[in-house]
C-alpha cells in the first residue's frame, strides 16, 4: 500500500517544472524505485508525487554529426547497457549499468533517478564524473547547464532547486574520443548489493605514458569524488606497476571513507588503494596496452 495524497501525471517536462512550483512538498517519479521504496515505508515527504517517467523529452540516447552525445535522464539502465553508442563511446558508463541490481531493477530504474537521488553509492555517478558530463536542467527560468563534478552536495542532496527537472546528460567527443575508461564494483553480493567501494578511470595513453587520467570513486567519501591529486600524479609518467602503486598513494589524499556496518574505514581504504590499480589496469588493457 501507497500514501500517496496527491497525484499529478506531467505531459511534458515543461509541465512537470509548473507542476512542481504549485505544490512545494511535490517529488519526481521516474523509475520509481528509490521512491516507491520511501511510499511504501510511509515517508510522509513523498505523499505528493509528480509522474515524469513516459515522457518523451527524457527518453534516448543521441549523437549530433560533431559526436555530441546525449542521454535523457528518463533512459532506463538496460536501455543504456544494449545501446551501441554508449557500448562503443562511454563504456565505462555501460559496465557500470550492468551491475545495478538485477534485469528487473535496470529496466525500470533511470539514469536521471539514480544520480539526482544524491547517493554516494549511486553507481552511475563514477562514469558520469571521469567522462565529465553536462547536466540540462529545466528550470521555471528556462534552461540551464551545469557540470557533474560539484552536482552531489552531500549525503543524499544535489545542487537542484525545487521546481528543477534533470532533463539530460551531455558528453562532448574531446571528454571520450581517443581515451579508454573501465568501471569496477566492489560489493558482498555483486550487482545485487549496494556498492562497498565503487570506481571509475578514464585514461589516455602516449607513447607508453598516461597523458591523462580521470579517476572517480564512490562510497569513498560523503559524495562521489573525483580524485584530482591522484590525476595529477599520474601525469607524464610511464604504464608500470610504480607507477600504479606511486597513483594509488596519492588517491589517499583524495577520498575519506568511513565505518559502516557495511564495511570499516581501513577495509574501505585498502579497497580504495586495490582498486585504483585494476580499474586502471582494466582501462589500458583496452587500449591493448600493459602495466610492465
Amino acid at each position: 500500500m501507497y500514501d500517496i495524497e496527491r497525484y499529478y501525471h506531467a505531459g511534458s517536462v515543461a509541465h512537470a517544472v509548473a507542476l512542481l512550483m504549485e505544490d512545494d512538498q511535490a517529488r519526481l517519479l521516474a523509475g520509481g524505485t528509490d521512491v516507491l521504496i520511501q511510499l511504501h515505508h510511509l515517508n510522509a515527504r513523498f505523499r505528493h508525487i509528480v509522474d515524469i517517467h513516459d515522457l518523451p523529452e527524457l527518453r534516448g540516447v543521441t549523437c549530433s554529426d560533431t559526436g555530441h552525445i546525449r542521454i535523457g535522464s528518463g533512459t532506463t539502465f538496460s536501455e543504456l547497457i544494449e545501446h551501441p553508442l554508449v557500448q562503443n563511446h562511454l563504456p565505462a558508463l555501460a559496465a557500470s549499468a550492468s551491475v545495478i541490481a538485477g534485469p528487473q531493477i535496470r529496466n525500470v530504474a533511470t539514469y536521471g533517478g539514480n544520480i539526482c537521488n544524491g547517493a554516494t553509492s549511486a553507481d552511475s555517478a563514477c562514469p558520469s564524473l571521469i567522462y565529465d558530463a553536462e547536466l540540462e536542467i529545466a528550470t521555471p527560468q528556462g534552461t540551464r547547464f551545469t557540470s557533474i563534478n560539484g552536482f552531489h552536495t552531500g549525503p543524499g542532496k544535489v545542487a537542484l532547486a525545487h521546481g528543477e527537472v534533470l532533463v539530460a546528460f551531455h558528453f562532448k567527443p574531446e571528454n571520450y574520443r581517443n581515451k579508454v575508461a573501465a568501471s569496477f564494483k566492489y560489493a558482498m553480493r555483486d550487482a545485487m548489493d549496494i556498492s562497498t567501494i565503487g570506481c571509475s578511470a578514464l585514461c589516455e595513453i602516449d607513447a607508453g605514458r598516461f597523458r591523462e587520467i580521470k579517476l572517480a570513486f564512490g562510497v569513498a567519501a560523503p559524495t562521489p569524488v573525483r580524485c584530482t591529486h591522484a590525476e595529477q600524479a599520474a601525469f607524464g609518467q610511464p604504464l608500470t606497476r610504480h607507477t600504479l602503486a606511486f597513483i594509488a598513494e596519492a588517491v589517499a589524499k583524495d577520498v575519506s571513507p568511513r565505518t559502516s556496518w557495511r564495511a570499516e574505514k581501513s577495509f574501505r581504504l585498502h579497497l580504495i588503494s586495490t582498486l585504483t590499480k585494476r580499474v586502471i589496469e582494466l582501462a589500458v588493457k583496452q587500449a591493448g596496452g600493459e602495466i610492465q
